[in-house]
Formats: C-alpha cells, structure tokens, sequence
C-alpha cells in the first residue's frame, strides 16, 4: 500500500536520483549541476528542524516522490509564508502521488501555523499547475525571462493558497517539534 512518510536523510540517493532529470532534462529546475547524494543529505537535514521533507512509497515500499517546505523569505514578517515543492520519478506522474504528498504537507504546515504558501513553476509546464491548481493554488505573478537555461530565457510563474488565517497569527511553530504531526514521524 503506498504511503506518504516522513523523509530521512538515508532518503538521499534516492532523492537525488528523483530530482537528477528535473536539473540535467528539463528548465523545470534553475540548477545546472544535480546535487548529488551528500549535497541532498545536507538539504534533508538542514530542512527538517524548521520545516517538513516527506517522501512518498508506492506500493512495494520504493520512494517514488517527494515534497518540502521552506522558509518563503528571511525578514520577520514572512515567517507564516511558505515555499513549497514536489518531485516525483516519472514513472509515478498521474498516479496520486504528488497529491497524496501535498495533501500530507499542506496539514502538516497547517498544524505549524503557517498561512500562506508560495510555489515557483517554470512556464510551460502544464502539469505542475494543473496540480496546483487542483491543490487550491491561484496564479499571483510571472516573473518575465526570470532564468536561463538550456539557450533560452524562461518565465516563472508564482502560485500562492492559503491555509486560513485571518487577523494576527500565533508564533508558527518549527517542524522538530510537533511531535505527532505527521503519522510517519519517528
């Protein structure tokens, strides 16, 4: 049965290995060298504290896909806004796991006291938004030849969706401890 779970920073080859064609294929990723397994391991680790990295397993237990959260900019007032990402190996696009990941994400963030979540897509890619969309994400800002890559100038798209949150906020609480938040958590 797949499962979303809590990643782990043994979680790192594999993870890399998900993200290497994003980087080396498509624009999709603004990287030009994939990072390699210490590199993610070091990503995992210095998320986790603050924010969530969950991996999805499909059903023979092989991490097919992975999301995380991160800080959506340093100054004091954007501490209840959110980065979010999602990754999955192709073999598991249109198959419910980027949902099932997101959906995890997204009550774990809440439960965190975080409001608004941002998600940067490169343009085109129609897929990625028709999954955010259906996530309750609404376009907010295009950033015009926002990067170079692979000998053209691309655009980037920003989606936001809020969890709630009206009037002043409580202290968001870090990711390390929630404690039961996340059913997959050790």
């Amino acid at each position: 049965m797949s499962r979303v779970r809590l990643a782990v920073p043994a979680d790192a080859a594999r993870i890399a290995a998900i993200y290497e064609p994003y980087v080396t294929r498509h624009a999709t990723s603004f990287e030009f060298v994939p990072p390699d397994e210490d590199e993610m391991r070091r990503r995992i680790e210095a998320t986790l504290p603050c924010f969530p990295w969950l991996a999805w397993e499909d059903d023979d237990g092989e991490t097919g896909g992975y999301a995380y959260a991160g800080p959506f900019a340093e100054r004091a007032a954007y501490r209840w806004s959110a980065s979010v990402s999602v990754y999955l190996d192709e073999r598991y696009h249109r198959r419910g796991a980027g949902r099932a990941l997101y959906t995890a994400l997204f009550a774990t963030l809440e439960r965190q006291g975080i409001v608004t979540l941002f998600a940067g897509i490169t343009v085109p890619n129609a897929a990625s938004f028709a999954l955010h969309e259906s996530m309750g994400f609404k376009p907010c800002a295009l950033l015009p030849r926002a990067g170079w890559k692979f000998g053209a100038w691309h655009d980037v798209a920003y989606l936001v969706h809020h969890l709630g949150g009206e009037g002043e906020p409580p202290e968001p609480i870090p990711f390390a401890t929630l404690g039961d938040a996340f059913p997959g958590l050790p």
